[in-house]
């Protein structure tokens, strides 16, 4: 892979050589997102804070195992972004760069169209790997989080409280399993390998933890400090392959 590869040399000697770079192509989550609050017109407002996003995380990380290497870091993350958007602004927002490895992380906002736009999902995500390989970048996807499977007491009727039933509706009606199980054929398919975040707040769920605890808009936002779990799991994924 590019984007190691120029890490290890760079590591080695950073004289002349080059910097490895690498673009984030997601949602809300890879955006920085986390709490959400209403304003006087009842429309939500989501709390953004660049300096706990997980790119950010993974930035800190290969600092300590790589810190003669810097990196160039691309957030092309949305707040409210899903496949189809992320393919119509990859040409303008990712492609530009064409850094050595982009990673795409789509399905929560996709899955709230349920079982009914998994077909549309998984043609804008065959789309995005198909326009990132064609112009020599490497692709890892990485899966997300689970979103909450209940609605919090503490959210007040209101907007907010509306899209948390409909996300819990999702996560507990097997829906974003199956958006997450598409897109992980479709990467086996097309040879794009996955970082399963998924499976690993699944099966902290499974073993009882409370992962709507772990989740900061009590809705599909992950705390700050669960960040670190895709930063972790990204570096070693990445340096891997």
């Amino acid at each position: 892979m590019k984007f190691v590869d120029k890490l290890v040399s760079r590591s080695k000697g950073n004289w002349n050589q080059p910097t490895a770079s690498i673009a984030f192509l997601g949602d809300s989550v890879t955006q920085g997102c986390f709490e959400i609050y209403t304003d006087a017109n009842n429309e939500m407002v989501p709390v953004f804070d660049q300096s706990a996003a997980y790119e950010t995380d993974f930035a800190k990380i290969m600092s300590i195992l790589f810190p003669n290497a810097l990196l160039t870091i691309l957030n092309a993350g949305v707040s409210g972004s899903n496949a189809v958007h992320g393919l119509e602004r990859l040409k303008r927002d990712v492609i530009p760069m064409h850094s050595d490895l982009t990673v795409v992380c789509f399905a929560l906002n996709d899955s709230v169209n349920g079982m009914d736009g998994i077909a549309t999902y998984s043609a804008a995500l065959r789309d995005i790997i198909q326009t990132l390989q064609q112009n020599q970048i490497d692709v890892l996807f990485m899966t997300p989080n689970m979103m909450n499977t209940e609605v919090d007491c503490r959210i007040q009727p209101g907007v907010i409280r509306d899209a948390a039933a409909a996300c819990a509706n999702v996560q507990n009606t097997g829906v974003l399993d199956a958006y997450i199980d598409t897109a992980k054929v479709l990467c086996g398919e097309m040879n794009v390998p996955v970082c399963d975040c998924y499976k690993i707040w699944k099966e902290l769920n499974h073993l009882g933890v409370n992962t709507n605890a772990l989740l900061s808009n009590h809705i599909n936002h992950p705390t700050r400090e669960m960040n670190w779990l895709f930063a972790f799991e990204l570096s070693k994924a990445i340096l891997s392959l």
